[in-house]
């Protein structure tokens, strides 16, 4: 790690904000994401480690070392978020940010265009009342696989409507949402208590204004880590968790309803009731899914769980060999 810095003495524009936890095998990748971006203004990077323990934190720290200027981390000893911190943007990150805006992205997700950063930031400068800026995404398995998989919510370059941000069939990769910082000067309740930390912010900002999307892949989302949000809620009783996960957004959605005095009603409505439906998909209720009464949120998945939804459910032998199959063929 040689790279010359020269722009650290200014003020940063943009504060980068990443969360990490036993991220060892991939914080690297989202460091070097942010080091390697060619921007016009100073910017700095605010990550977070919960304590972990596989030796990601001094990673961290000898990127940190190298770069006291850019790489600003909070280092816990203990694990806060089994204290029942669990939007730690908002408890460690976002009171540090220094910049007039605020770039997501976490620590088992990273960066792959050197100019994301520029762009973003451009369009949101050139647009002050553009509140959240996105782009498209790669999606890979931790081992690497399925690369040619997108996180891809529209088909070109597009403004965004507020309704939309709050109601849309696809979500918004992580690390590709840079937003003004003015959004998390103060925190509304739906945010602290929302048991996802990307969807209250979206929600902050349609309140606040419209988004912008950039239909290019600027950025990986990683899936299937033993640490993602997704794999640790499959642990213990997933269906109980499922259920939880429903109640918690359903509230948050309710709350956002409630701060924005009704003015996104129906988009809040759609889009609690789009988490129940998937809450039903996720564990198995295909009498439920194949309802015609959601026939509008079945139409959103994706053809391939689509398929295997009604060999499942149609075919329930087949479908357990074809499982068994696959799963030989991975080991």
């Amino acid at each position: 790690m040689n790279r010359i810095t020269d722009n650290r003495e200014k003020a940063p524009l943009v504060s980068i904000c990443c969360l990490a936890y036993n991220h060892r095998d991939y914080i690297k990748d989202a460091l070097e994401g942010f080091l390697k971006q060619k921007v016009t203004f100073p910017y700095e990077v605010l990550i977070y480690d919960d304590a972990s323990t596989d030796g990601t934190a001094e990673i961290i720290k000898e990127y940190a070392e190298h770069y006291p200027d850019i790489i600003k981390p909070i280092l816990q000893t203990e694990n806060q978020y089994s204290k029942g911190i669990t939007n730690p943007s908002g408890a460690f990150n976002f009171p540090r940010v220094k910049g007039t805006y605020v770039a997501m992205c976490e620590g088992d997700d990273y960066w792959t265009d050197e100019n994301k950063l520029q762009m973003q930031v451009d369009y949101l400068q050139a647009h002050p009342r553009c509140t959240l800026c996105i782009h498209s995404a790669r999606i890979v398995t931790v081992d690497g696989q399925g690369a040619d998989r997108r996180m891809r919510p529209y088909r070109k370059d597009r403004r965004i409507a507020p309704e939309e941000i709050i109601d849309k069939s696809c979500g918004y990769p992580t690390a590709s949402m840079v937003f003004p910082a003015k959004l998390i000067k103060e925190l509304p309740s739906y945010y602290v208590e929302c048991p996802v930390g990307d969807t209250p912010l979206q929600l902050m900002a349609a309140a606040r204004g419209y988004g912008y999307y950039i239909d290019r892949d600027m950025s990986v989302y990683r899936v299937g880590g033993a640490s993602s949000w997704t794999t640790q809620g499959k642990k213990g009783d997933y269906e109980a968790g499922q259920q939880k996960y429903c109640r918690d957004m359903k509230n948050t959605y309710k709350a956002f309803d409630r701060a924005t005095g009704g003015r996104f009603h129906e988009a809040a409505k759609s889009a609690a009731r789009r988490i129940w439906f998937l809450t039903k998909v996720n564990t198995r209720h295909y009498k439920v899914v194949l309802s015609r009464r959601y026939e509008e949120y079945y139409r959103e998945l994706t053809g391939r769980t689509r398929f295997y939804i009604r060999l499942e459910a149609g075919f329930p032998h087949v479908y357990r060999l074809l499982a068994w199959i696959a799963g030989r063929m991975r080991r």
